[in-house]
């Protein structure tokens, strides 16, 4: 039995009487074609057609998307985007809060703009690219202004709410192999020891106009060294607790850190999600000791003068930006966050592996740690083609004896 089919509809007397209804009044009479079909629930369904022609074309993909299971109905496409996007942010609780904010500007400041009065089966693939590029223009061409990186997660947002909805409401997601522009290298910066430890110095010794202590001077020099000799993300050493530091294994136990979401500052899981452990170097032993004491072991490492946690953009600006103006380096766009990549190009000069890396670093997978820091490792292709020869060289030796 055929699962869709083409009806004729002037088979039908009162489909000949409104035509001739519609005739009188000068109104464009109704089609004579219908494409009907039972849905995956049996009901039967009918879509009107412009012509044969097109009624025997979308009865073949009915009949497929029947077959195949892939068939969805007209009418739950009809839903707005920005319905649907509402519905795919609320599952979204696998995300950390500070990612699901990201989520929710993203959508209210360039998705629903755009596509949130739109039905989801108006969302086509080459509309999605056109906004795509619409993201890239200058203000001043009527653009968002959006460099690549921002231009990709506002395409991914909208992506991931499409896929959302396939199957139960669209057939595939138009926003599949869309062009996306090119994400630029991102400029890294790798300090030496030299200027780690001026900049460490000059942090600890850091005053106000008043010529008393800034607000984390007594803590500075060992989270400066901290971060510049282990990789800890900000946050990470931020959060770190007196307990989860074993001095004397040498062993950094980060278990949490800080973020912050409409400027309250909160404590969750590190950025993967996953716990690790760093070691320590020996000779930060001593400067990890003065800040500590004898604390109790909930107590934060790194706190301000008066027992408060450090926040990311008042420590970044009043003390890290001001301790790199004092130690005179001359280095421009210096982050508290480029002494993650110095520690990891110090630890590649050391010795270290990519899996070591990745391990220090708290790196999801080791391909992350090889796209960032890949270009880093020396290039051991005469080494090992030299050890190679070296062991053949000594087996036909054997051979020929």
């Amino acid at each position: 039995m055929a699962r869709a089919w083409v009806y004729d509809r002037t088979k039908k007397k009162d489909y000949l009487e409104a035509v001739k209804r519609a005739k009188s009044k000068g109104r464009q009479p109704p089609s004579r074609w219908l494409v009907q079909y039972y849905d995956r629930t049996g009901k039967l369904r009918s879509e009107v057609a412009p012509n044969k022609a097109r009624a025997e074309i979308r009865r073949t993909e009915l009949e497929s998307a029947l077959t195949q299971g892939t068939y969805v109905d007209p009418a739950a496409s009809k839903v707005s985007v920005s319905e649907m996007a509402e519905k795919w942010l609320e599952s979204r609780h696998d995300v950390k809060p500070s990612t699901w904010w990201k989520y929710r500007g993203i959508i209210d400041n360039h998705v629903n703009p755009k596509w949130g009065d739109m039905p989801l089966s108006a969302v086509h693939r080459e509309d999605i690219a056109a906004w795509v590029a619409s993201l890239l223009k200058p203000k001043a061409q009527e653009g968002s202004g959006l460099g690549p990186s921002q231009t990709r997660h506002a395409y991914r947002v909208l992506s991931m709410i499409l896929e959302w909805c396939v199957p139960s409401r669209l057939h595939t997601n138009p926003a599949r192999g869309i062009k996306l522009p090119i994400r630029p290298d991102a400029e890294h910066i790798y300090l030496t020891y030299e200027q780690i430890e001026a900049l460490a110095d000059a942090a600890g010794n850091l005053k106000t106009k008043y010529g008393v202590p800034t607000a984390s001077a007594a803590v500075n020099r060992a989270l400066i060294l901290l971060l510049a000799y282990t990789g800890l993300r900000w946050g990470e050493a931020a959060a770190l607790r007196v307990g989860r530091v074993d001095l004397k294994k040498r062993r950094l136990r980060i278990a949490t850190t800080f973020y912050e979401v409409n400027g309250v500052q909160h404590e969750g899981l590190p950025k993967t999600g996953k716990r690790r452990t760093v070691p320590i170097p020996a000779s930060l032993v001593p400067e990890l000791e003065r800040v500590i004491g004898n604390r109790p072991d909930n107590e934060l490492v790194f706190r301000t003068a008066r027992g408060h946690s450090l926040r990311a953009n008042n420590w970044r600006v009043r003390e890290f930006n001001a301790a790199v103006k004092a130690a005179k380096l001359n280095v421009e766009g210096l982050t508290p966050h480029k002494l993650r990549h110095s520690a990891a190009s110090l630890a590649i000069a050391a010795g270290a592996d990519i899996k070591v890396l990745q391990l220090l670093l708290g790196h999801a997978d080791a391909s992350v740690t090889l796209n960032i820091y890949g270009h880093l490792f020396p290039d051991r292709l005469d080494e090992v083609a030299d050890v190679l020869d070296a062991r053949r060289t000594a087996l036909l030796d054997r051979r020929a004896a």
